[in-house]
């Protein structure tokens, strides 16, 4: 298997691999692109974010900063917003439903690292995918870890640490993240 066929896999990988390097410093410099473009060049920017992204919606829009690992393993669906400064670490595939918003300095991350020190100092890591319904609102400075899956409908509160997944229609906060209360339609 290749290092990127390993990292998809969810398997050990060394991500210092240069074909994986090489997709990230191609990531890079669209990001750079797209950083660089005015927030008033809509277009420009919508286009340069679905070469960048796996899949989108028709209507997405993304404010800089914004920081991914290599893009092409982050798929949103319609209505997609991203906020002021939010970085998504795409090792693992990312997979957002419609009607998502994510506040300012949202940190999505699927790349982890094995807990034993020393095979940790090997420069080893690998991934889980993450994984947010339809209707999500992401708070401000709030963490996504590694494997989560959140629902339909839900509210991730200001500042929260989610270290696992929740169903549908709750609102989560604190560190780590617990349901606050249940929303009801």
């Amino acid at each position: 298997m290749t290092e990127k066929e390993k990292m998809l896999g969810g398997d050990l990988y060394f991500p210092s691999d240069k074909v994986l390097t090489a997709l990230r410093v191609q990531c890079r410099k669209q990001l750079d692109i797209l950083n660089s473009t005015c927030q008033s060049e809509h277009k420009t920017r919508t286009q340069i974010v679905k070469k960048l992204f796996g899949t989108t919606g028709k209507r997405l829009y993304i404010e800089s900063s914004f920081k991914c690992d290599y893009g092409e393993n982050i798929h949103v669906g319609e209505s997609f917003y991203a906020n002021f400064n939010c970085v998504i670490l795409d090792a693992a595939r990312v997979t957002i439903g419609d009607n998502c918003m994510l506040a300012p300095q949202v940190g999505i991350y699927t790349a982890t690292h094995p807990l034993d020190p020393t095979e940790r100092a090997t420069g080893i890591e690998f991934a889980k995918p993450v994984t947010l319904g339809h209707n999500c609102w992401v708070g401000g400075n709030a963490v996504i870890n590694p494997g989560v899956t959140l629902g339909d409908n839900v509210v991730v509160a200001s500042g929260a640490v989610v270290t696992k997944s929740f169903g549908d229609n709750v609102v989560i906060g604190g560190n780590p993240a617990t349901v606050i209360k249940a929303i009801s339609n």
